[in-house]
């Protein structure tokens, strides 16, 4: 489980920012929560604020884990996003540090970067709840601890100064690594940066039935899901664009339809014939499933768009109770509905220890900051306190520049957006 993220020096984000997923109020804690760190965390804010940066902070170093020993090639430097509103940021290094618990051990790994390599890079654990060096690399110079591996010292050697030491070792198949590792590799990502592919037989069939359910109780429409060969045309399509033309063609491909109840009975339709609310829901549904499955965090950027708030709180709903997130995975989520500050059909969508804000100062850098900084108690009106300004992290609207703009345009005529 993810107990804390930082990061500096990463687009909005110019001095270092940190994410805290365990908790402040013990009260509001379930008695049964078998887990040390947060299940839901929820960041709010303005448009703008870099509430979407906090997340794209964490995929990058996700992603860097993940492929930079395939895609950073030797002597090529490394590609990052420094804090661009102020020029002496540019030169600085970019940080990036998680602390994770994996099977009861608690790691912390981390690394600095500029433009042109790996200036610090380093991981420790606390298996006693002491710490324990696995190792700390500065520049090429590397430190070990007593008790880590000799052969990591081979992958070492293999570590170009632009690619991380934990991508090459845990490829090297140095199972000391290969935790932490595998942790960043689990996670289920819906953020602007990370689209879907197309969807397959395979794990859609595993699904179907868990979908189903979800869409059936969402009011959708739907009543069931089916497999059915694809189209005459998108067969031909598909055949002309991958086929040349030797030996046998590809077998037809399944797609997945759902059944509506229409006047005249039962309709099939598509999943690209779904509204934009059903397949968003689809394809939150099925990363919220890998995520619970697999005990998982699952970052979703604007939980709320094209999902209903009822909706959006019974996805939180999900990973808040114990008894269906059983293997402690995180809904880390932005959102911009208020709604979700306050209380559906009765109950606290939100906790106080699962809400966060950004807000930018008056040089563009974001602060991200938690509600318990204003000590609120727990039966507060948390959504009108934030309308009204009492917590910071909305737009400061200037009503008359608004009003001058809008008539600016009115002026103009019908002018197109590329005039």
């Amino acid at each position: 489980m993810l107990l804390s993220f930082r990061a500096a020096n990463h687009r909005s984000l110019r001095s270092e920012q940190q994410l805290l997923l365990t908790p402040v109020y013990a009260s509001d804690q379930p008695d049964d929560a078998p887990w040390e760190a947060l299940t839901v965390t929820g960041i709010f804010g303005a448009n703008a604020s870099g509430k979407s940066n906090v997340l794209d902070a964490f995929q990058y170093m996700a992603n860097l884990v993940r492929w930079s020993f395939r895609e950073n090639e030797p002597g090529g430097g490394i590609e990052r996003h420094p804090f661009a509103l102020d020029e002496g940021m540019l030169a600085e290094p970019s940080t990036f540090v998680v602390d994770v618990e994996i099977d009861g051990v608690r790691h912390t790994y981390g690394f600095a970067l500029d433009d042109v390599r790996i200036i610090e890079e380093w991981m420790y654990s606390y298996p006693l709840k002491k710490r324990r060096t696995v190792f700390h690399r500065r520049g090429d110079v590397y430190e070990y601890g007593e008790h880590s591996p000799k052969g990591l010292r081979q992958a070492e050697q293999l570590t170009e100064p632009n690619v991380l030491f934990l991508s090459v070792a845990a490829r090297s198949k140095q199972q000391i690594l290969r935790p932490i590792y595998e942790w960043f590799q689990r996670i289920a990502w819906r953020t602007s940066s990370r689209e879907y592919g197309p969807l397959t037989s395979g794990p859609v069939v595993q699904a179907t039935e868990r979908i189903t359910d979800l869409l059936r109780a969402a009011d959708t429409g739907i009543v069931d899901a089916v497999m059915l060969d694809e189209s005459d045309d998108e067969y031909a399509a598909r055949i002309n664009a991958t086929w040349a033309g030797e030996g046998k063609p590809p077998p037809r491909r399944k797609r997945l339809h759902f059944q509506h109840q229409g006047a005249d009975g039962e309709a099939t339709l598509s999943l690209s014939e779904q509204s934009t609310g059903t397949k968003f829901l689809y394809r939150l549904g099925r990363s919220a499933f890998r995520a619970l499955d697999l005990g998982t965090p699952f970052v979703v950027d604007e939980l709320d768009s094209s999902l209903h708030p009822f909706l959006a709180a019974q996805v939180i709903k999900l990973f808040r109770d114990p008894q269906i997130n059983t293997r402690g995975a995180q809904l880390i989520f932005t959102s911009h509905d208020a709604t979700l500050l306050g209380r559906i059909r009765g109950e606290d969508v939100l906790l106080r220890d699962h809400i966060w804000f950004t807000e930018k100062d008056e040089c563009g850098a974001t602060e991200l900051f938690p509600v318990s900084e204003f000590k609120p108690r727990s039966e507060e009106n948390r959504e009108r306190r934030y309308l009204a300004g009492r917590y910071g992290a909305v737009p400061q609207i200037n009503d008359e520049l608004f009003a001058a703009a809008l008539a600016a345009r009115e002026d103009s005529g019908d002018v197109s957006e590329e005039s």
